[in-house]
């Protein structure tokens, strides 16, 4: 099919093979990230399912494969169903000796400024991040001040003044736990790696949430019992799934469901900006059937201070990325009404290393 495969993956732009009947034969790994799918996953699956072109683009990519020429489309947006549409060039060519087969470039216009964005972006919230940090530290101290100040007058106080003491010391604490937040964020040490048994770490996460904060959900277990030992910080990747799972029940207005999937998916690759990649074969899914994450920030709800809560500080999901990214791993979401499912990929362990317990 790709004689050369060297020279495939080493297209800097998606590149997506199909057959003569326009289903996905091949992508390469940029078309990977961009379809945010693994090209398993994707093979036989018929392209205009997973690319949308703002475009009359279907007529004129059979008359392309027809007279064997090959077709340019520029400035058309370019969407995949996992993220904003991006304005792109689209071009089209048959495969030399194929029978049928073509292969479709896409050269993203927008990736340059949107990178530039995002870094400044990024470089703007790791800031704020520091300045939070300081500013939480100098905060805590007249706040406990204030705590038990409050205290000390209640000891005096009627039953109606109490109330107001009783609010004065709820508040303080309620400040003091969102300050401790910010601090964890950005104290957050490099995980300690071994071999974890990461249906251990599901276990714990799921029976201290069925105890606490998820006891109105029913929560589903769909595990692959072959799976091997995770590379990872097990007390890290626990807080990881509570934090999803917690989100998960909070997103319920009522009674839900959630299922937690783990399974091996060996074609898996996470391919870096420098040019390096990483197999990432041991999948975790945690999948509610709440309400969906709100549109206009499902596509930066892993940024710092971005939440789709009401109160929410949107440090809970940039922790649970910047766990993941310290192990190597990654972690994306697919969310509309009524399904939202968060993907953790996460390396798997040398086979000569074995859990801490274990040695």
């Amino acid at each position: 099919m790709i004689d050369n495969a060297a020279l495939w993956s080493s297209l800097p732009v998606p590149a997506v093979l199909v057959d003569a009947d326009d289903n996905i034969l091949e992508i390469n790994g940029v078309a990977e990230s961009f379809l945010n799918a693994s090209a398993k996953s994707l093979r036989g699956v018929p392209v205009w399912d997973r690319i949308a072109v703002d475009a009359p683009l279907e007529d004129a990519f059979s008359r392309a494969r027809n007279l064997g020429t090959p077709l340019f489309v520029n400035d058309v947006d370019v969407g995949t169903g996992n993220a904003p549409p991006l304005q792109c060039n689209v071009q089209v060519s048959q495969l030399v000796d194929g029978d049928g087969e073509m292969i479709i470039l896409i050269s993203p216009r927008e990736l340059a400024s949107r990178a530039g964005k995002s870094d400044s972006v990024k470089s703007a919230a790791k800031s704020a991040i520091g300045m939070a940090e300081m500013l939480a530290h100098e905060i805590k101290n007249p706040l406990a001040g204030i705590t038990g100040a409050a205290q000390l007058l209640s000891m005096n106080l009627s039953q109606a003044d109490l109330e107001l003491t009783d609010l004065i010391v709820e508040e303080s604490r309620r400040i003091v736990k969102l300050l401790e937040q910010v601090e964890q964020f950005g104290n957050l040490q490099p995980p300690a790696k071994h071999a974890v048994n990461i249906h251990d770490v599901l276990d714990r996460a799921r029976r201290s949430a069925l105890l606490g904060f998820g006891g109105h959900m029913t929560i589903v277990e769909d595990y692959d019992p072959s799976l091997p030992y995770a590379l990872g910080d097990a007390d890290q990747l626990l807080q990881v799934v509570l934090n999803l799972l917690k989100n998960a029940a909070e997103a319920a207005d009522k009674k839900g469901t959630i299922r937690i999937r783990s399974y091996f998916e060996h074609s898996f690759k996470l391919r870096r900006s420098d040019g390096t990649g990483q197999s990432l074969p041991l999948q975790i899914e945690i999948t509610d059937d709440g309400p969906g994450l709100p549109q206009d920030i499902k596509g930066d709800i892993f940024d710092p201070f971005v939440s789709g809560k009401e109160n929410g500080t949107g440090l809970g999901l940039a922790l649970v990325s910047k766990i993941i990214s310290d192990h190597g791993g990654w972690i994306s979401v697919d969310s509309i009404p009524g399904r939202t499912v968060f993907r953790i990929s996460l390396p798997r362990a040398p086979k000569d290393l074995v859990p801490p317990e274990e040695s």
